[in-house]
């Protein structure tokens, strides 16, 4: 028993959306309940994060190479579990067992870095740690999208990205603090990230609710394989997406080289590196609810590609040779302008196009292709810096990504957004019309 069925299972996004109900529906409690998971989880993780590159650059001496190697599993290696999980999660509507799963071998990880002190042992933590997470993703943005209506999915992906951005905000801080107090720095960050990441957990199982919301699935409904996945690229809106989210994935950038970059650039002290990512954290949390509210009134996949555009212009910025105070806030405004713009409203976007019965496994899809395409470019901007230097690298990585983002535009769909199947069932649509005002 949980507390989140003790106080009874979310009325489904139908019922706000009925014939007559003309005002904007209210942010489900679901929403609000992981939020918090992913606030505690990301203090703990980001934590770990903001001291990642300066451990084994400056700590254990890797190369950027080896580094890229590295950080390529750490933001890639989910990728390979991520259809598994949103398959597992798909079967009986197990969402939230999966998620659990995943939440806890994530933290369970968080300890072991204490004993990893060689590349290999390092990488398989972080490869269980991001496996972890491939499990835990899909089903956990099925759950929102499922206790959403349509219409506003945008602004709730908004709201749940920016509890999860406060996370990040303080998980830097707290690795800060606690470097500049603990004598032993490195292992105390990672055994208070375990402590906080098993809170995190613990609040899962309490007041996130296992049921989904009632939905209606037509008597046809294909049953959750990882056939039925793949057969979703079938669907033109979401092979599009898909190849969109790969194609830019091919050229961005991992967060911890941004940080390096600007540590270089800048000669920004060991010891303060800690709280750049604070930067990109602050401009995430203030803008993802704006954009995402804006996505759902001019387009989400508008928003979608003009994010990549603020990040095309921090590349620029890193590529200047201008010196001024403003440099390291313009760079991480827009980078944090960047995820709010993408990492919720890729999400939403998709949801729309996703029958109800394989929303997990069609949102993994999608995040499969985009981590992928990381993993390839983690590890080809660390041999492009080792090989070249970092400006060559950058330059590099900035013409790609130009050329990129014009390949995604060009693969816009030339119709309206068509209701998933599933949902098409459960709401009316002369009733609801999201197409009007939530188009991708």
């Amino acid at each position: 028993m949980y507390v989140a069925d003790s106080r009874g299972t979310p009325a489904a996004p139908a019922d706000a959306a009925r014939p007559g109900a003309g005002r904007r529906s209210a942010i489900a409690p679901t929403v609000f309940a992981l939020g918090t998971v992913s606030l505690i989880t990301d203090v703990s993780s980001e934590m770990v994060t903001a001291v990642l590159p300066l451990y084994l650059v400056t700590g254990l001496g890797l190369s950027p190479l080896g580094f890229g190697l590295l950080d390529g599993v750490y933001n890639g290696f989910s990728a390979l579990v991520r259809l598994v999980g949103g398959h597992l999660a798909d079967r009986g509507g197990r969402h939230k067992t999966v998620a659990v799963l995943g939440y806890g071998l994530s933290a369970l990880c968080k300890p072991l870095l204490l004993v990893a002190s060689s590349l290999p042992l390092i990488g398989a933590v972080l490869a269980a740690d991001r496996t972890g997470k491939g499990l835990r993703t899909a089903p956990r943005d099925a759950l929102i999208s499922l206790a959403s209506d349509p219409r506003s999915r945008g602004r709730a992906f908004g709201v749940h990205r920016a509890m999860d951005t406060a996370g990040a905000l303080l998980g830097p801080l707290t690795a800060f603090l606690i470097l500049r107090q603990a004598a032993d720095g490195y292992d105390a960050v990672f055994t208070v990230s375990f402590c906080v990441a098993a809170v995190g957990v613990l609040v899962l199982l309490l007041f996130v609710p296992s049921r989904t919301p009632a939905t209606a699935l037509p008597q046809d409904a294909p049953r959750a394989s990882l056939k039925a996945a793949l057969a979703l690229l079938r669907i033109r809106p979401i092979r599009q997406l898909t190849l969109a989210a790969l194609l830019l994935g091919l050229a961005t950038v991992s967060d911890s080289f941004v940080y390096l970059l600007l540590q270089h650039r800048l000669g920004v002290p060991d010891r303060w590196f800690a709280l750049l990512p604070l930067g990109t954290a602050a401009a995430f949390l203030l803008l993802a609810v704006p954009l995402g509210r804006l996505a759902d009134r001019l387009g989400r996949r508008r928003v979608f590609l003009g994010g990549h555009m603020a990040l095309l212009l921090a590349y620029v910025l890193l590529l200047t040779g201008w010196q001024s105070p403003a440099l390291p806030f313009l760079t991480l405004a827009l980078h944090g302008g960047f995820y709010a713009a993408t990492d919720g409203v890729l999400m939403a976007a998709a949801a729309g196009h996703v029958p109800v019965e394989l929303r997990s496994s069609g949102l993994a899809l999608i995040q499969t292709g985009q981590a992928l395409a990381r993993f390839f470019c983690s590890i080809a901007f660390g041999a492009a810096w080792t090989a070249w230097g970092d400006r060559t690298a950058l330059g590099t990585a900035t013409a790609v990504l130009a050329g990129c983002a014009v390949g995604a535009f060009l693969l816009r769909p030339s119709a309206p957004e068509t209701k998933a199947r599933s949902e098409k069932s459960t709401r009316p649509e002369k009733s609801t019309r999201p197409d009007m005002k939530a188009r991708p």
